[in-house]
């Protein structure tokens, strides 16, 4: 154990070690309990069944959960990176030196992020007369472009202000110190709460269904609803959600791997920067330049 590492926290001992060992063993069985009375109470209402799961086998069905999944995944890529680029036209004018574009950046910001999304994409398909995707597209990259800027200009403010002090004392201007300065750095920092938003945007693309966007929960509730399916409402359920676990999860996973390998990438850089060459070896002390 490294000193940096006993300093933060004392090391447990084996009697601390063994009591977390007990608590971990009862909260698995606490929650494999929980899983089991769900999984009793989903077979004993008939959830099991051959014919709540019959529906699935046919190929019309199955195509439509496919549209639908398509489609989620139409809307959340458009909003996606639309809201990418208007958080950083945002979080631009949010940092512009500029007083009137800094406010009318700022009013943007506040106003859309505040607004409820469900409100937004109402509005805009409702009174504006717009089609069901460009609507949904549209409200979700208000709300969440406003709340990307905030987290992209958080993290171009946590770079050290000596970074941009040095910069500047290059001769660099300011959009190249923000090229190639901060937001390179602000990056690492602001990654973890992109992505969160990002996910957050998947999982909203599911209000597309309340102005009848055929997306993927659309069709499951297209399915659940129908009398010649003896409405698989539960069935329906365990198959959608699993599949919007598992989008989400592969999204934070991806983050997870761009950040490990930025991580390695900066610290092979500098690796090779600090490594001595041949002539440096010479050079130092106890040598012969």
């Amino acid at each position: 154990m490294t000193t940096t590492a006993t300093a933060l926290h004392d090391v447990p001992g084996p009697k601390a070690r063994a009591r977390h060992r007990r608590y971990g063993m009862a909260a698995t069985v606490v929650l494999l309990g929980l899983v089991g009375w769900i999984v009793y109470l989903l077979a004993d209402t008939g959830q099991f069944e051959a014919e709540k799961w019959r529906p699935f086998a046919y190929q019309g069905i199955q195509e439509l959960l496919l549209e639908g999944l398509g489609n989620t995944l139409k809307a959340f890529g458009l909003a996606a990176v639309l809201s990418l680029a208007l958080g950083a036209v945002l979080a631009c004018g949010r940092l512009s030196e500029h007083r009137p574009l800094r406010w009318l950046a700022t009013l943007f910001v506040e106003f859309f992020r505040a607004m409820p999304v469900l409100v937004m994409i109402f509005f805009v398909f409702v009174a504006l007369k717009v089609q069901p995707l460009p609507a949904l597209v549209t409200g979700l990259t208000l709300y969440n472009g406003s709340v990307l800027a905030e987290v992209f200009r958080t993290g171009v403010g946590s770079v050290e202000r000596g970074q941009r002090e040095a910069a500047y004392s290059l001769g660099l201007r300011k959009t190249q110190v923000m090229a190639y300065v901060l937001v390179p750095q602000g990056v690492r920092a602001m990654l973890p709460a992109v992505i969160s938003q990002l996910v957050v945007a998947l999982k909203d693309t599911s209000l597309g269904f309340l102005i009848t966007y055929e997306e993927f929960l659309q069709a499951g509730k297209l399915i659940a609803t129908d009398l010649d399916y003896d409405l698989p409402f539960i069935p329906v359920v365990l198959v959608i959600s699993p599949i919007y676990i598992g989008m989400c999860m592969l999204l934070s996973w991806f983050a997870n791997w761009v950040a490990r390998r930025e991580r390695r990438s900066v610290k092979t850089r500098a690796a090779e920067v600090a490594q001595p060459g041949p002539t440096d070896a010479l050079s130092g002390p106890g040598g012969r330049a």
